[in-house]
């Protein structure tokens, strides 16, 4: 039975330290997406073309999404190694309000594509 103990703590101890990488990956990929978007706002607020920030939005939703879906495989993680049931719960509600922010992010993300894509449209139609 002792074995059985030792074996259960390395695996709880692997899970935690994986569980933290995947929660760092997330938090640098949101990092990055921050040094995107601002990289691209930069040059619009030096040129002074502030009346469309879509573009920046996007990029910045994009990374936001990601990040999330790695928060997300942090907390399964979590979930495996929760030891009682009032965290798994815990646990269990964070994961659905990530769900459900990257669901409403991933939907306007798409509305932002099509907005794009419709004003690309229509300033290809107006150009000589």
């Amino acid at each position: 039975m002792k074995q059985f103990e030792l074996i259960e703590a390395h695996v709880r101890g692997a899970v935690q330290w994986l569980k933290l990488g995947v929660e760092a990956v997330g938090a640098g990929v949101i990092g990055m997406g921050i040094l995107m978007a601002l990289g691209q706002l930069l040059p619009m607020l030096l040129r002074r073309r502030t009346a469309n920030f879509t573009a920046v939005r996007l990029s910045l939703a994009r990374y936001l999404a990601l990040a999330l879906e790695f928060q997300l495989g942090a907390d399964i993680l979590s979930t495996a190694i929760a030891p009682s049931w009032q965290q798994i719960g815990q646990l269990g509600a964070i994961a659905v309000i990530r769900t459900v922010l990257n669901v409403f992010l991933s939907k306007e993300m798409r509305e932002e594509q099509a907005s794009v894509a419709e004003e690309h449209v229509v300033s290809k139609t107006e150009q000589p």
